[in-house]
């Protein structure tokens, strides 16, 4: 099988599995749980291809490992999350914004969430086709890549303990590493990507792996990511996180600014 079948499989796999989800959540009107099976396909995709690439067998399996732990770590996460609350409010608004056709709507939401799987694999792809012995660029990807997972997993927590000792919902999480930036799990979650970019530099059009990072940031910053996100917590802790807003950054890491409405 040519790898480009195996990607066309594997994005057939992947919209198979988003309209199960869609049609789940016809009946259980749970839209969010689409997130939880969009990190576990790209994951097992990443993983596959991997493995039915052409390049050195240490290194695919590198790959495999690496993007298996990741899909692992943060589906169990919002998985768990999931079970203890209700409907993610970004997909409440999408229902009462498009009313009677807001299925129809979602079914196509879920669409677009089963390519975006096949391309976020397409960096493990291509990093896997690197034919070189393992050397220094896998060392800083995986680097790279524990830094990102362990930044990501200890924002989860900080936010978790946060949301469970704080009676009131209009209060605002600051400690840890909320301090510093207001989305940090987004910023460690992007700064994962450029793991397969350090690894697959040096394969045949390794600059494609830019592709990861770069569209992943996109969606943070104007789609999927930060607007939603800042919208409902607007609504919920409105002045109390308008001052958050102005005191800390809203994606990198970074000092927050003194005397501002501390």
């Amino acid at each position: 099988m040519s790898l480009e079948t195996a990607w066309w499989l594997g994005w057939a796999t992947a919209s198979v599995a988003m309209a199960v989800t869609w049609s789940i959540q016809r009946r259980t009107r749970r839209a969010d749980w689409v997130d939880v099976v969009w990190t576990a396909c790209t994951g097992l995709l990443a993983a596959a291809f991997s493995l039915a690439a052409d390049g050195d067998a240490s290194r695919r399996a590198l790959i495999a490992v690496v993007a298996g732990l990741w899909s692992v770590r943060l589906s169990w996460h919002l998985a768990t999350r999931l079970r203890r609350s209700a409907e993610d409010g970004r997909y409440e608004r999408l229902r009462e914004k498009y009313g009677d056709s807001a299925d129809a709507w979602l079914f196509g939401f879920f669409q677009v969430q089963a390519f975006l799987c096949a391309f976020f694999a397409i960096p493990a792809l291509i990093a896997a086709r690197n034919s070189n012995p393992l050397g220094w660029g896998d060392a800083v990807g995986v680097l790279v890549w524990a830094a990102a997972v362990a930044g990501e997993t200890a924002a989860d927590r900080q936010l978790s303990r946060f949301r469970n000792a704080e009676p009131s919902p209009s209060g605002v999480c600051r400690t840890g590493l909320w301090r510093y930036s207001r989305h940090p799990n987004y910023f460690f979650e992007w700064a994962h990507w450029w793991c397969y970019v350090c690894i697959g530099w040096q394969a045949p059009n390794g600059w494609l792996t830019l592709a990861g990072p770069a569209a992943m940031l996109f969606l943070i910053y104007k789609v999927t990511g930060i607007p939603p996100t800042e919208t409902q917590a607007l609504a919920k802790r409105g002045e109390a996180y308008r001052k958050y807003q102005r005191a800390v950054s809203p994606f990198f890491p970074w000092p927050p600014q003194r005397g501002v409405d501390d």
